[in-house]
């Protein structure tokens, strides 16, 4: 996963339902692919002048919409998210539960995955914190189908979604991350969120 994906995926930390006031458009996605081309630029030119960039939450869906699909992992379809404010975030897509049990190897008595199969929807709201270029997310709650899931499954599916080249054991949900293109802090307000550099 190239830097620029991994700017997308920081993003989209900072989605479940759609607001019914969005209206999302090639247009709106393109917007934000522009927005993240600035915020890499800025970081890749070395500029000591702060730059804060706002997203906005109909951006951020539509650029997921119609300009990520290819950036998105195999197991992972139709990604939505909802910038709720005061840090708070809610995200939904629907995951190919099959793929990320075979790709983890999993599936023995006490794995949760084990019991689910198919193509379900997955999701989830916490709250995500940033500052001086560090990430964490604090799961709240996660549902599959309407059915509140334990934080193991979580774990499971981001250990999954998480790996890389540079990161072939994944990550989980408790792990600080690093902010991608020198990116300090992220603020979240309801229906958008900003980058500081």
């Amino acid at each position: 996963m190239g830097r620029g994906s991994l700017l997308v995926v920081a993003c989209g930390f900072a989605g479940t339902l759609v607001s019914a006031a969005d209206v999302l458009t090639p247009q709106l996605g393109n917007a934000f692919a522009n927005k993240v081309v600035a915020v890499q630029k800025h970081a890749d030119a070395g500029v000591k002048k702060p730059l804060s960039t706002t997203f906005t939450q109909a951006e951020t869906n539509s650029y997921l919409k119609f300009n990520a699909t290819d950036l998105l992992p195999t197991g992972m379809t139709q990604p939505e998210v909802t910038l709720l404010g005061d840090s708070r975030v809610a995200g939904k897509a629907i995951i190919d539960l099959d793929v990320v049990r075979q790709k983890s190897g999993s599936g023995g008595w006490f794995d949760p995955t084990s019991y689910l199969t198919g193509k379900l929807l997955v999701t989830a709201s916490g709250k995500v914190s940033t500052a001086d270029g560090k990430g964490r997310v604090e799961l709240e709650r996660a549902d599959v189908s309407g059915i509140p899931t334990p934080k193991s499954f979580v774990n499971q599916m981001v250990n999954y979604f998480t790996r890389t080249a540079d990161n072939p054991r994944g990550s989980t949900i408790d792990d600080v991350f690093d902010l991608p293109a020198k990116i300090r802090s992220i603020d979240v307000q309801p229906g958008k969120f900003t980058t500081h550099q």
